[in-house]
């Protein structure tokens, strides 16, 4: 049994870990915590006392075998309410996170269970993200960021980089959301902005939204 920070850390080593190939830097686990490098440095010692995780000071922490099985068990959890909430309770795919963020630290794995089994076990949450199964094995979506695509290259919006309900916003006002056709028309070399045709409507879009939209080819 962890604490909501300890599940809290772990989850996010599990994320910084993903786009990287060397240890976390305590630095980048309080930048994403939004804390100080000392207090991540004391949770750290928590967590390696507990199995989670192998922390050497100046190379960076990494999670055990039993971090990630950690870890993947509560984005699980994560994700399975995240359906919940957009399927069963009519809310909108901008409202979910911070309510999941305080759903995902629930301890009954039977009720976890029930929950995959009554929403007839979903491969993917609302924001595209894939589902792991009650073992911890999900099969990953094959993506890639709008910001690799060419000029006349297009296909379907599968997921986003940043589910913060501002962004979510953003792209409902634009017509965006899973599920969409997506075509580069035009990259601007100077600072990376596109003109992309969604649905037949014509946007021009920023590469800070490109860099955040996940699109897989047709």
């Amino acid at each position: 049994m962890f604490s909501q920070s300890e599940e809290n850390y772990i989850k996010s080593i599990y994320h910084l870990a993903t786009n990287s190939v060397k240890g976390i830097s305590t630095n980048a686990i309080a930048k994403k915590l939004e804390t100080k490098a000392s207090s991540v440095t004391d949770m750290l010692k928590k967590l390696s006392d507990k199995g989670l995780v192998v922390y050497k000071k100046y190379q960076g922490v990494t999670l055990t075998e039993f971090g990630i099985k950690t870890a993947v068990n509560i984005i699980r959890k994560h994700r399975l309410w995240e359906v919940f909430l957009v399927e069963k309770l009519n809310f909108s795919w901008d409202e979910v996170h911070e309510v999941a963020e305080q759903l995902e630290h629930i301890k009954s794995p039977k009720l976890i269970d029930e929950l995959d089994v009554f929403l007839g076990f979903p491969k993917q949450d609302p924001h595209g993200d894939p589902i792991p199964d009650k073992e911890g094995n999900f099969k990953p979506i094959d993506k890639r960021l709008l910001t690799t695509l060419s000029e006349n290259e297009k296909g379907i919006c599968v997921g986003v980089n940043d589910s913060s309900s501002g962004f979510l916003q953003f792209l409902d006002k634009q017509g965006i959301s899973l599920g969409v056709s997506i075509e580069v028309v035009e990259k601007e070399p100077f600072d990376g902005s596109l003109v992309i045709k969604v649905n037949n409507k014509v946007l021009s879009i920023s590469n800070k939204i490109a860099s955040n939209l996940y699109i897989q080819i047709i």
